[in-house]
């Protein structure tokens, strides 16, 4: 569901990131929200990196979701760019299984913020939500279908084990 005006913007250091960001992209559609994504690479493309982020909101942008691995200093750098939220995923690596990328996310200084989320798909979903709540505070319409994301979920858990 890509869009020349989404309002939500995906971008990750790699394509071999997208099976992860995938899952952002997923929620997002699910939800009826518009994104784009793209690879943009804060060491091995800086110069589109630097172009993107000081680009986003004027190409109608409202919410960043940037995923990195390793050194993962793509949200980091895209947030000291850009006066958009910046939502952080951390990509699983081998050597370390993603806490480098964590701690890299999440260890910004203060005054440069990245909202950050858990390693993997569970972050890449959340982060999807999380764009989707931001976006929900100015859009009635996605509030609503927000609510009735909130409500099948809730209805999805069984109370008791006879239940399931």
């Amino acid at each position: 569901m890509s869009a020349a005006a989404a309002p939500v913007a995906i971008i990750m250091g790699s394509r071999s990131d997208w099976p992860v960001l995938r899952h952002a992209a997923e929620m997002l559609e699910s939800l009826g929200v518009h994104y784009d994504a793209k690879v943009v690479s804060a060491h091995r493309t800086p110069e589109r990196m630097y172009s993107f982020a000081k680009g986003a909101k004027a190409a109608g942008h409202k919410v960043i979701i940037a995923a990195a691995g390793g050194a993962a200093h793509l949200p980091g750098m895209t947030a000291s760019l850009t006066e958009l939220p910046v939502l952080g995923v951390p990509i699983e690596s081998r050597a370390l299984k993603g806490m480098d990328s964590l701690l890299s996310i999440v260890q910004m200084p203060a005054g440069i913020p990245v909202g950050t989320l858990a390693i993997g798909e569970a972050g890449a979903k959340n982060a999807a939500l999380m764009a989707a709540k931001i976006l929900a505070l100015s859009d009635p319409a996605l509030a609503e279908r927000m609510a009735a994301f909130t409500a099948r979920q809730t209805a999805s858990v069984a109370e008791t084990v006879e239940d399931a």
